[in-house]
């Protein structure tokens, strides 16, 4: 017997840590292999993308963790925004959450991460006890702020039962630049960011995220 769903609308606060990677994928990339969904295809426009890799230690639903994938900048509804188009999370209460409330496609997969005593962190994520992603990631320099108001029109637009809903994340912490190896995917699973270029790898500690209620377009 399955446990019963927790349902938490939005608004959320989340807190954790995590590594973002900006990456610029071509288009014929991210046609191909992007994942993209039928609303995402006529309103790409490319320029640069992120791989994200979250550890949420709290959240409307508790702990859990994330991989997700975002192609780069697109036109949809009339406004410049970015949608994500993969996302796996660890938990089934953030799978049907995330739909409901914001109308992310989230996936449930399984999550390993350990940290190194060179504090080198390796992130393994699998399904079905298949393995499609792994990388290790190496913070190295000195922290800096980190937050979204330094990018003033960021935000998230996803699709949920043919609506589209526009989702403006805020969030602050803490970012050390990270150096990125062993990186191993599947691509039947997750885009292979190594098919793109690697711009920067940061590695984000202590943040505080607000996800709130969406705007209908």
């Amino acid at each position: 017997m399955q446990p019963e769903i927790k349902i938490v609308p939005a608004p959320w606060t989340l807190h954790g840590d995590g590594v973002v990677m900006i990456v610029h994928f071509s288009e014929a990339f991210v046609r191909r292999h992007g994942f993209l969904a039928d609303f995402q295809r006529d309103g790409y426009r490319g320029y640069v993308g992120t791989v994200m890799l979250v550890d949420y230690h709290t959240s409307g639903v508790g702990p859990y963790r994330e991989l997700l994938f975002i192609p780069g900048v697109f036109k949809l509804g009339g406004q410049t925004t970015f949608s994500i188009s993969k996302i796996y999370v660890s938990s089934s209460d953030s799978v049907w959450n995330g739909i409901e409330n914001w109308g992310i496609p989230k996936e449930l997969a399984d999550f390993n991460i350990t940290t190194l005593p060179n504090g080198t962190r390796v992130f393994e994520v699998s399904r079905a006890g298949r393995p499609f992603f792994s990388a290790r990631v190496k913070p190295w320099s000195f922290r800096f702020p980190v937050s979204t108001s330094l990018l003033p029109a960021f935000q998230v637009m996803q699709q949920n039962r043919g609506n589209l809903l526009l989702t403006k994340p805020e969030a602050t912490g803490k970012g050390r630049l990270a150096s990125l190896s062993q990186v191993v995917i599947d691509p039947v699973y997750f885009p292979d960011l190594r098919q793109g270029i690697i711009l920067s790898t940061i590695a984000v500690q202590d943040f505080t995220m607000t996800f709130p209620v969406p705007t209908y377009v």
